[in-house]
C-alpha cells in the first residue's frame, strides 16, 4: 500500500496504490492552498479505498522542482507521515518524471516538460517518450521560456509552462498533462521500486525539495554592535 503525495504543482494531491493498480486519488487544484488541502486530500484517499493509515508500506513525494512553500508542505508532510507511522524514509522522485510518465501511451519521442516557476520562468526538462515510460535527457533547470534552446522549444511539450508561454513554446501535445496527476506519482514510485522501468535504481531521490534557485527571502545584514543594544 503506497501513498504518493505531490505539492509541486497547481495541483495539490495525492494517491494510493496496491502494487497493481491506483485505488483511488484525490486533486485540488490552488496555487496557494497546499497546506489547507493535503491533509484532507490524504484522508480522502484512504477514506475511498477503504484502508486505514496503520495499512500503509510505504510514502513517497514528488519533490519538485516547485515554489518554495507549497513544495515544502508535501514533502514536510510525508517525512512526517512515514515517521508516525514506522515506515521507511519516504523516497523522493522529480515531479517532471510524473508529469513526463503520464504521457506514455498517447506520445512516444522526445518530449519537454515545462511547468510553472513564476517569475515569468518555468521549471524544465527533456525526456524520450516510449511505450513503458519516459527517461529524462535533461534537466531539470529554471529559465525564461523564451531563452530555452531552440532545439529545445521546438519539441511538444506538457505542463503549464506551454500554456502560460505560447509563443515560445508553440508545439503543446494535445490532451497532454498540465500539472502532477499524484496516480502517475504512485504508477512511476511502483514501476521504480520493483524495477519494470528504464531508470529503475537511478531515480528515487532523497525526500528534499528540489529548489533550483535561492529563496527572496534573505537574512538581514547584521548591524555591528546591534546584538549589545548599541545601536
Amino acid at each position: 500500500m503506497l501513498l504518493a503525495i505531490d505539492t509541486s504543482t497547481t495541483a495539490i494531491g495525492a494517491a494510493l496504490h496496491d502494487g497493481q493498480q491506483v485505488r483511488s486519488r484525490a486533486v485540488h487544484l490552488s496555487a496557494r492552498s497546499h497546506g489547507e488541502l493535503l491533509a484532507p486530500s490524504i484522508v480522502q484517499v484512504l477514506q475511498e479505498a477503504g484502508v486505514d493509515r496503520r495499512e500503509l508500506t510505504r510514502v513517497v513525494c514528488g519533490v519538485g522542482p516547485g515554489p518554495f512553500t507549497g513544495l515544502r508542505v508535501g514533502v514536510v508532510t510525508a517525512q512526517v507521515l512515514a515517521h508516525s507511522l514506522g515506515l521507511p524514509t519516504p523516497a523522493g522522485i522529480c515531479s517532471l518524471d510524473a508529469l513526463a510518465h503520464a504521457c506514455r501511451g498517447r506520445h512516444e519521442g522526445p518530449l519537454l516538460v515545462a511547468t510553472d516557476a513564476r517569475r515569468k520562468e518555468v521549471y524544465w526538462a527533456t525526456y524520450e517518450v516510449g511505450p513503458d515510460g519516459a527517461r529524462r535527457l535533461d534537466g531539470p533547470g529554471v529559465a525564461r521560456a523564451a531563452d530555452l534552446p531552440e532545439e529545445v522549444r521546438a519539441l511538444p511539450s506538457v505542463g503549464r509552462g506551454s500554456v502560460l508561454y505560447p509563443e515560445a513554446l508553440p508545439h503543446t501535445l494535445k490532451g497532454g498533462p498540465l500539472d502532477v496527476d499524484p496516480g502517475e506519482l504512485a504508477d512511476l514510485a511502483v514501476r521504480l521500486t520493483i524495477g519494470d522501468h528504464p531508470d529503475a535504481g537511478e531515480a528515487l531521490l532523497d525526500p528534499e525539495p528540489l529548489y533550483l534557485r535561492r529563496p527572496d527571502a534573505v537574512e538581514p545584514a547584521r548591524v555591528p554592535g546591534a546584538e549589545r543594544g548599541l545601536v
